[in-house]
């Protein structure tokens, strides 16, 4: 079977919903058995136990990605049934603003969880995986690579993430560590239906109908259609893949505005 994960330990952090829910089910289907590390452990208790009901593998941890002795706790804890295999850095927190109108407080938030806390789990993870290789995927954005309208913090953070992709990905060539991350325009999750029943009561349908259509694909992403990207670059069939970044993104990059 191509893109075989069978054996492979993944962790996922964020992994209760969304996109990282969506990892988490791909890589689990393969074969992996996935831990899912949210602060919210509810929410990834429920996803690992559908995943479970599948009869697929995935563990659920308690821990704030922002805060290393937590992750470093739970890394080790891991660590202790086994290699490490995947780790996809998932977590991330969005926010609305320009300049000038972003507190400081918006600013640490967004670095804490979108800048740290990647850094906290390539960090924690790096003297498990240096042993036996392994896959690292960062998830970035559009955002790291073209500008948008009143993202500031979030570009910034997500900038951080794209650059720290490529120096690990110099780093640990030796080790036999691939580094790479995913960038993504716009993807239909719970998050881009409570912002649109937010800002648009009333008018959801309109709303969710203009937001799709600013990608030249004229639709929005699938969760599950991340989730399928994200087995591949995890999967011996990607072994000469590193260092790389990977829209997938309906054409929002390169054919915006041609």
């Amino acid at each position: 079977m191509k893109f075989d994960l069978t054996g492979k330990t993944a962790i996922v952090t964020g992994g209760g919903s969304g996109i990282g829910r969506a990892i988490s089910e791909a890589l689990s289907e393969q074969g992996a058995r996935v831990h899912i590390l949210e602060m919210n452990k509810e929410s990834a208790t429920t996803t690992v136990n559908e995943i479970k009901n599948r009869g697929f593998l995935a563990d659920a941890h308690g821990c704030d990605v922002s805060k290393q002795q937590q992750v470093q706790d739970t890394i080790e804890k891991i660590a202790k049934e086994g290699t490490i295999d995947i780790l996809v850095n998932n977590a991330g927190i969005a926010h609305v603003g320009n300049v000038e109108n972003t507190k400081e407080e918006d600013l640490d938030r967004l670095y804490n969880v979108n800048v740290k806390g990647v850094y906290n789990g390539i960090h924690c993870v790096m003297p498990f995986m240096k042993d036996s290789g392994g896959v690292i995927i960062n998830m970035a954005s559009i955002a790291s690579s073209v500008g948008l309208n009143d993202r500031f913090a979030y570009s910034m953070s997500k900038g951080a993430v794209l650059t720290m992709t490529y120096s690990v990905a110099k780093d640990y060539l030796q080790y036999g560590i691939r580094c790479n991350s995913i960038s993504p325009a716009r993807v239909h999750t719970p998050f881009v239906d409570g912002f649109i029943a937010k800002n648009y009561p009333g008018k959801e349908a309109e709303a969710f109908e203009k937001l799709s259509k600013t990608q030249p694909i004229g639709r929005m992403g699938k969760t599950e259609e991340i989730g399928n990207l994200a087995v591949y670059l995890c999967s011996n069939e990607a072994a000469f893949i590193t260092g790389t970044d990977f829209p997938i993104d309906g054409g929002f990059i390169k054919l915006n505005g041609n």
